[in-house]
């Protein structure tokens, strides 16, 4: 069968992915079209996370592609980036939690793990095995988490003493393990640990009354004299310079759901467009509403020229911070128009969910702000331009 690019993807960049990638680009798409997207309005009105999708993402690898210890076939950052857009364009909820548990969690083990924790930990992973969380955020504490972290650790002897609280924490009302980062009270760094969530003096707390990503199950954790063992630490991860490694790899993939929660927007809008009927015929022929959907597109296309080149540096060993940063920073500034757009296409049907461009609307106001807000993005960005840091 021809793989066929989304009429979205306007520059057809889906086409320089390999046939390989794109059959399971498609695998991909062929179920989230069918089985997620008729659900995740409901899941998004309750504030809750449709469980029964986990099982069959893992069996089609898309918590595997990434490592080395699971990837079924040799594949791209591109192609990754694509399974992240594919997953955002039908609910950034999901793309969320495949985002926590197959990019944050299981990043911080390959990044941070010994080879003994990656082979114990990747592979129970990317099957759904187990279910990951990512404890960096705190309340007192979000952008200036490498100075301000507050959550603290201490040795003794073949154990380790956890003591503090996190915030923001996504899938962390049912993960099984959640990696936290926690400053290390005898010479201050902060490090890593894989804490199994059953863990006494460990519990998380569901964030209620949220206006965007519903969907997403974001806990307060508190945790009171947890006892991890020294297996449990994450070897290579020795102070905030290897958190931020695992951060450099996500914040591009982050960038990418932007640009899909921008596609789902736009879809969602040309689709009510060719049915809603207005002055005796429907608002796709009328000049006004075109023009706010060739805007769209136009972002969305702009948006995606720059996280292939992203993610082609990443593959070639050439991605530094500022790039990703500056992917982050842009594409969700043009999502957050395209969504408005959108949404402004729909009028008074746009702000309500059935017809999707609502959820999306919310679903962009936490991509905006999350892993790395653009505010931040755009510091790391001109330290890069002017040599000077001007964080503070």
């Amino acid at each position: 069968m021809t793989f066929e690019t989304l009429a979205s993807d306007f520059y057809s960049y889906e086409s320089l992915l390999s046939p390989q990638e794109q059959e399971a680009l498609a695998a991909i798409r062929a179920y989230l079209e069918t089985e997620v997207k008729p659900i995740v309005g409901d899941y998004w009105n309750r504030a809750e996370f449709p469980m029964q999708i986990v099982k069959p993402l893992a069996e089609l690898d898309t918590f595997r592609f990434g490592w080395a210890e699971t990837k079924p076939f040799e594949n791209s950052a591109v192609f990754r980036g694509f399974v992240a857009l594919e997953l955002a364009r039908i609910d950034a909820s999901v793309a969320t939690f495949v985002g926590v548990q197959n990019g944050l969690t299981t990043g911080a083990i390959s990044v941070g793990g010994s080879q003994e924790q990656k082979d114990e930990w990747i592979p129970k992973l990317a099957s759904g095995e187990v279910i990951g969380a990512f404890g960096l955020t705190e309340p007192l504490s979000g952008s200036d988490s490498a100075q301000g972290l507050r959550t603290t650790a201490t040795r003794d002897g073949d154990s380790w003493t956890i003591n503090g609280s996190k915030r923001w924490i996504g899938n962390a009302t049912f993960s099984d393990i959640t990696v936290i980062w926690a400053k290390d009270t005898a010479d201050g760094q902060v490090k890593g640990f894989i804490v199994p969530t059953s863990t006494p003096g460990y519990s998380a707390t569901k964030i209620e009354n949220k206006i965007s990503l519903r969907s997403v199950q974001n806990a307060d954790i508190t945790l009171e004299n947890v006892v991890v063992p020294e297996s449990l630490r994450l070897a290579n991860a020795n102070s905030f310079k290897d958190t931020a490694k695992v951060l450099r790899l996500t914040r591009a993939e982050v960038a990418w759901a932007a640009v899909g929660t921008a596609v789902g927007a736009y879809e969602a809008a040309v689709k009510y467009a060719g049915e809603r009927v207005q002055f005796g015929k429907t608002i796709g022929s009328h000049q006004l509403i075109q023009d706010l959907l060739v805007k769209c597109l136009g972002n969305i296309t702009a948006s995606i020229g720059m996280v292939v080149r992203v993610s082609e540096m990443l593959d070639r060993g050439e991605q530094r911070d500022e790039h990703s940063a500056l992917a982050k920073a842009f594409t969700t500034s043009r999502m957050r128009e395209t969504v408005a757009w959108a949404r402004e296409s729909l009028g008074g049907n746009g702000i309500v969910v059935d017809y999707d461009v609502a959820r999306f609307f919310a679903d962009a106001e936490a991509i905006y702000s999350y892993e790395g807000t653009r505010e931040m993005n755009t510091l790391i960005v001109g330290r890069s331009i002017t040599g000077k840091a001007a964080f503070v």
